[in-house]
């Protein structure tokens, strides 16, 4: 199965979507190479930066859950000229 290295940037300014968020993560676990997230309590806004290596329909899928999550912002960016790699 062909893969892509992909970074999604995620914004969360309600925080009642934490929990759901979380367990998206966690399902989506075996594609994630890292994450990073940074709190702005002033601004009341977390931002989350994940790294994935996965197929483009898991990265769209989750960029898309994400995104549906109440206060939830998402989005999805990969390489122009990413190579792929098979498994």
């Amino acid at each position: 199965m062909e893969t892509r290295i992909a970074a999604i940037a995620i914004l969360v300014e309600v925080p009642e979507s934490v929990d759901t968020l979380n367990a998206l993560l966690h399902d989506y676990a075996p594609y994630i190479r890292g994450r990073m997230g940074i709190p702005d309590h002033d601004k009341g806004i977390n931002v989350i930066c994940l790294v994935l290596d996965a197929p483009m329909d898991v990265i769209n899928a989750l960029s898309g859950k994400l995104g549906r999550l109440p206060g939830v912002s998402a989005k999805a960016v990969t390489p122009k000229n990413a190579k792929n790699k098979t498994e």
